[in-house]
């Protein structure tokens, strides 16, 4: 399968989102599988795709933390983008292709790049119950199969196949924001949210998106298409377009 690579500068959440549904449309026009590598203009609250969100959190709290809200096509729980590089995968689904192979398949580039980095990631454990989607933040423990640096989570991972093509985006952290998610909820969590793996942590020091993205870009040369080239943000725009009014819409992010 050809694969093409992209890095794309900070835009804002619904830009971010509706970019990723493009690229599945494009999986399917094309054949071809994208990694994309991108950030956020300004902190974002990420909603799973079939999470609660309406009388869970503070509207008020988020504008006066400057704040933006999206929902994802993806599951999962809520994340905030910040501190932290994104990735996502688009690809066509050929017969016979299960959740779980292009899960541990796109699993693999991401340990090859981090550990060309120098940090130690691995799948957490497989054997647990998956975690199912609420008002505890996505980082504060792992789901099977999420990659973990010494057994705290560091990679919040999603992904979602449709009409034969598959989106599979996440979240690496840099640094450690994910408790900022209490302080604009209507009833904070119970207990204290666990806290997380970063590169920072990992490396003793903070990686920009360009370097993440590099080793990225690296692991997918090597593990998957040696010819692989860079597909640039403006061949995705009206791919982009065609999906933008319903990640910049209330009734999809505040639908349920």
């Amino acid at each position: 399968m050809k694969w093409r690579l992209m890095l794309a500068p900070a835009r804002s959440g619904c830009i971010n989102m509706a970019r990723d549904e493009g690229l599945m449309d494009r999986a399917r026009q094309t054949g071809e599988a994208v990694l994309s590598v991108y950030s956020w203009e300004r902190p974002t609250l990420s909603l799973g795709r079939n999470q609660s969100a309406r009388n869970v959190y503070d509207l008020d709290a988020i504008e006066r933390g400057n704040m933006d809200v999206v929902r994802r096509p993806t599951g999962g729980r809520a994340l905030l983008h910040h501190r932290e590089v994104t990735y996502s995968v688009t690809a066509p689904l050929s017969s016979g292709d299960s959740l779980g192979a292009s899960y541990r398949r796109i699993n693999a580039l991401l340990i090859d790049a981090l550990g060309s980095m120098g940090v130690v990631a691995r799948e957490a454990d497989t054997a647990g119950p998956a975690t199912k989607p609420g008002d505890t933040p996505c980082f504060a423990e792992p789901s099977p199969g999420e990659l973990v640096w010494e057994g705290q989570k560091l990679v919040g991972s999603a992904q979602v196949r449709e009409d034969e093509a598959l989106l599979q985006h996440g979240s690496i952290l840099v640094g450690d924001d994910q408790a900022l998610i209490a302080s604009i909820s209507i009833t904070p969590p119970a207990t204290d949210v666990v806290r997380a793996a970063t590169l920072t942590r990992a490396l003793g020091r903070s990686p920009g998106v360009d370097e993440v993205a590099e080793a990225l870009f690296r692991s997918v040369i090597g593990n998957e298409d040696a010819s692989a080239t860079v597909l640039d943000e403006a061949e995705t725009r009206a791919l982009t377009e065609r999906h933008l009014d319903k990640y910049a819409s209330d009734w999809w992010t505040w639908r349920r």
